[in-house]
Parts: structure tokens; sequence; C-alpha cells
């Protein structure tokens, strides 16, 4: 900020003050006061109060102002801090800044600051190390830090189709626990694999060092850009997810000696690396959403099918179609509050690409196919009749759709949208795994499939 006028003016909207000095012993000291600033001679006069201020070292003030909420907390947050000297003068005390700086909620929202400030937290922790002769650095149990790094909640994204596929399987008359246990831990580990490369690869391009509006939901997992976690650490972690889950692929593959399983693990294994690693960076391409359908649709659902039966058929594939095409929005709706880091970093989504209106009207349209391709698949006979019950997520779709417009520039209002288009998914698939199970149970007391089912 620069010491002008313009600063004075706004410093007389702020009603509170402190004053902060390094004291003789090297401990911090604070007293409040009551300020009056003078625009003409770029000083403020402060009023003595119970504590000595200094005349003799360097003084910060702090101006600020905050409204209480009552029952909610504040808002209207905002504060200057001046760097300078301070002189005993007419039996008071004036202040003549040097340095000013601070933030007004009403400019920057409180969370992107934070992260335009993540910069100087990290030099500052790095000089500590330096001056204490050991690292310093923000500390979380590892528990937590594991959860974080690798994106656990996320994982409903791969128990929805896996669970799907095994459910077709079994409505099949195919099913097996132990294959079933290994496919779902297997997918998991593939994607814990994906969740961390994708932090690594984004790290690596910039992408998420120029993300300052991350959200519960986009903007990666931040544990490298708050140095929880190390890049080398994250790169460990992924190769060894990948690790287990090809270790647990390859011994489906022989154990079920299927050619059709082996072509459908390399691909999602493909898929998922060059997400965003080179040289093909998908997402970088604006295919990310394309191959986030294919990964977390066709290939998760047929892959668990085919496990159990050793043989493809229509039914899996038309039940992962709305699977697919509602993960693919989860991504596509995160990518929202991420467009402007993506751009300045070459990642070519198609939020970045595409306008506003485009983008909202292409969820509704991608949302609505989604159920048409559960009623009619349903209607004809292709999947179970119990699978209608998927329709019952339908009316998330206009609410989603009204947040994306009225919150589109406005990250953190629309994170309560985001939140709900990952629901919208989660609870497709679980409505078309009741389904399943429903057709399951009554195939076996009818023990013919009735009219009800198909």
């Amino acid at each position: 900020m620069k010491i002008d006028a313009a600063l004075f003016e706004k410093l007389a909207t702020y009603p509170h003050a402190v004053v902060s000095w390094v004291d003789d012993d090297g401990y911090p000291m604070q007293t409040a006061a009551f300020f009056r600033g003078d625009a003409l001679r770029r000083v403020l006069r402060l009023d003595r109060t119970g504590v000595a201020i200094p005349t003799d070292r360097k003084v910060n003030v702090m101006v600020s102002h905050i409204r209480p909420q009552p029952g909610t907390g504040y808002d209207e947050r905002r504060y200057i801090t001046l760097s300078g000297s301070a002189a005993a003068r007419d039996a008071g005390i004036v202040f003549t800044p040097m340095r000013a700086w601070g933030w007004d909620e009403a400019d920057v929202p409180f969370f992107e600051y934070s992260e335009r400030s993540n910069g100087q937290a990290q030099r500052y922790m790095q000089q500590l190390s330096e001056e204490q002769g050991r690292e310093v650095k923000p500390r979380l149990s590892r528990a937590w830090t594991f959860i974080l790094a690798t994106r656990l909640p996320f994982l409903s994204a791969t128990f929805v189709p896996v669970l799907l596929g095994i459910a077709a399987a079994a409505y099949a008359g195919s099913f097996d626990w132990w294959l079933a246990l290994l496919t779902v831990v297997g997918a998991a580990a593939i994607h814990i694999g994906l969740n961390v490369a994708n932090d690594v690869f984004d790290t690596l391009s910039g992408a998420d060092d120029l993300n300052v509006n991350p959200t519960q939901y986009s903007g990666g997992s931040r544990v490298i850009q708050y140095g929880l976690v190390t890049l080398r650490q994250m790169s460990t972690i992924s190769i060894t997810a990948y690790v287990v889950g090809g270790a647990i692929g390859i011994y489906l593959v022989i154990s079920r000696g299927s050619i059709e399983l082996l072509a459908i693990g390399i691909a999602g294994v493909l898929l998922s690396v060059f997400y965003t690693a080179p040289p093909l960076r998908l997402v970088h391409r604006g295919l990310g959403e394309l191959t986030t359908a294919l990964g977390f649709g066709p290939i998760m659902v047929m892959g668990a099918y085919v496990v159990q039966t050793k043989e493809l058929a229509w039914e899996p594939l038309v039940a992962s179609i709305p699977v697919a095409i509602f993960v693919a929005l989860i991504l596509y709706v995160n990518e929202i509050p991420d467009r402007g880091a993506d751009a300045a970093a070459g990642k070519r989504t198609l939020v970045v690409r595409w306008n506003d209106r485009l983008v909202t009207s292409a969820f509704l349209v991608a949302a609505l196919a989604a159920f048409a391709v559960v009623a009619i698949g349903a209607i004809t006979g292709v999947l179970p009749r119990p699978t209608l019950l998927a329709l019952l997520a339908l009316p998330l779709v206009p609410q989603i759709y009204r947040g994306i417009r009225a919150y589109y520039s406005s990250p953190y209002e629309l994170m309560a949208t985001l939140g709900k288009n990952v629901q919208l998914h989660a609870l497709v698939g679980v409505l078309l795994l009741a389904g399943y199970v429903i057709a399951i149970v009554a195939d076996k007391a009818f023990d013919v499939q009735t009219a009800l089912l198909s």
C-alpha cells in the first residue's frame, strides 16, 4: 500500500488500533491506543495509554474493523498494519509510517487471503528453521495427513461403479466375495495413485501454486503447498498405490484368464497416469472430463463385471453411462473455481475453453441425458426395472444448475453447490445399486425374472 492521502482517508473508517513492538528483552509487547490521522503530514497521532509506547525503535500500528454477528461470528473484517517510528510530541505520540499492508474482506475473501499469504508463511518457517537449526513446519497427525494427501473421501467415485459392476454380475448369476473384495481394493489403490499423481503433476506444472481459490472440492489436496508432505513423499505414495493396484489387477487377470480384463485394466491404468502426466496430459487438452467418464464409468463397471463373469455384456455398459456422466460432472463443476489458475498454467479444461453460459447449459444437458439413459434402459428392459429408483435424484439437478448460475464467479459461495454435485453422483449410484439389490432379491424369491424386473 502507498502512504498517501487515500490511505489516510481509509484509516479514518477504522475504529480500533493496537501498537506493538519488541522490548529490550526480546519479548513482543502491545497496547491499545486511540489514533487520529493527519493526511497532510502523513502521520498518526496516538493518545497515550497505560503502557508507554517506545520512541527508540521500530513499532507497528494495526488499525482494524470488525462487526460482530450474534450467533454466527463476524463480518466486515479488514485491517491495515503500518510499520514505522514513533516520537514524543505535543504531550502525545506521533507515528510516522514507512510501510503499510493489509486486508479487506470485501476485496479478497478470507480463504483467498490465506492462500495468497502461504508463500510468506513458508518463507517465515524457512527463516525460523535456519535460525533454530531444526526444521520448522506445519504438523498434523499422520492419519489425517494421509487422508488429506490421498483425498480418501473421494473414493466414493470408485466404490459406486465397482459395486455397480459387481451387482450387475450378481444379477446375471455370478458372484464371488473374494474376487469382489480384491476388485474394490485394487480399484481404490489405482484411484489413490491417480489422486496423488494429479497433485504431483499439477504442482510441477504450477497449476496448484497459482490457484488462490481452492475449495473443499477443488484445487487439489494442497498438502504440498502447505508444506505438510514433500513432492518426493507424494510421488512415493502414488507409485506405491499404483504398484498395489497393479499387482491385484495382474492377479485377477491371471486367475480369471481373461484377455478382456487385461485390456480393460491396461486402459484404466494408462488413462489414470496420463490424465495429468506428460506427454499426453489429457486434462490440459480439454479431455479430462472424457477421461474421467471412461475411467470411472465403463472401465470400472465393466472391469468389475468381467472379474465375476469373465465376459462382456451390454447391460453393465449401459448401467455405467449415467455413473460416468455424473462423475465427469463432478470434475467439470469443480473446475469452475480453478479456471483462472488452470488457464494461467496452460491447463485448457472445458471450463477454461467455454464461456460461463455454455458451461452452465452443458451441465444441465449432460445431467438430464444421464437420467434419460436410466429411464430408457429400465423401460426397454436393458436394465432391471427397479433401477428407475435413480430418478429420485432428479430434483438435485435444477438446484445445482441454479447454484452454478448464481455463484459462477464466487468460489466460496459456489462451494455448497460443489458439495451437492458430489452428492448427486453418490445418490444416483446408491439408488442404482438399490435397484439391482431389489432385482436380485426378487429374482431369488420368485426364482424367475418377472415383468417387474425386466
